[in-house]
């Protein structure tokens, strides 16, 4: 890799770090910041990665831990909530470099797409629907929402990933490291235990 490529990733991880920026945004506001042109070359999201691992742990080796086992709590409290339609959770919360400025992640894996938002519903929740691109790049209905975590002492986002329950079968495929991309509850807990 180029050391203009590892600049871009560096800077796109104190952005994802700092302000709590996704990736794909966080690579593009990189680009600007450093008077790059719109057309250069990004670096993969696991040199991202790689480099928010970094920036954590040089300058938020104190904080991060405690932050990110709130998150992880959080997460077990909609996960045990939403049982019923096998949440798994995913993204910085599951992967484990997720602050205090991440959201939690969670695919449900419904037998009636329409199931998750009726129990949302039965709680008394308050959500949005949106649409994004989801396992197999089909768009999903996404469910959003704001919870209250008592360890931070803020709102969180919530959202709530809307799958078939067959889609299920190739959403744990390990990804290019070998990693699981999400884990269900029991997953969740032996992390939380160790």
């Amino acid at each position: 890799m180029n050391d203009v490529a590892l600049e871009i990733a560096a800077t796109a991880a104190r952005l994802v770090v700092e302000e709590g920026l996704a990736f794909g945004p966080a690579k593009h506001r990189a680009l600007k910041e450093l008077c790059l042109p719109a057309r250069s070359a990004l670096p993969t999201n696991d040199v991202v990665e790689a480099q928010v691992r970094d920036y954590i742990a040089l300058f938020c080796a104190d904080t991060q831990p405690s932050e990110l086992l709130a998150l992880r709590e959080l997460a077990q409290l909609w996960m045990e909530r939403l049982s019923e339609f096998r949440p798994h959770l995913g993204g910085a919360v599951w992967q484990g470099w997720a602050t205090r400025l991440c959201d939690v992640d969670l695919a449900l894996f419904c037998d009636d797409p329409k199931s998750a938002e009726i129990a949302l519903i039965n709680q008394n929740q308050r959500y949005e629907v949106q649409t994004v691109r989801g396992l197999h790049g089909d768009d999903v209905e996404v469910l959003s929402l704001h919870s209250f975590c008592e360890a931070l002492n803020e709102d969180v986002g919530v959202h709530l990933r809307i799958y078939d329950l067959d889609d299920l079968r190739g959403a744990l495929l390990p990804d290019a490291q070998g990693r699981s991309p999400r884990g269900n509850l029991a997953a969740l807990k032996r992390l939380l235990a160790a």
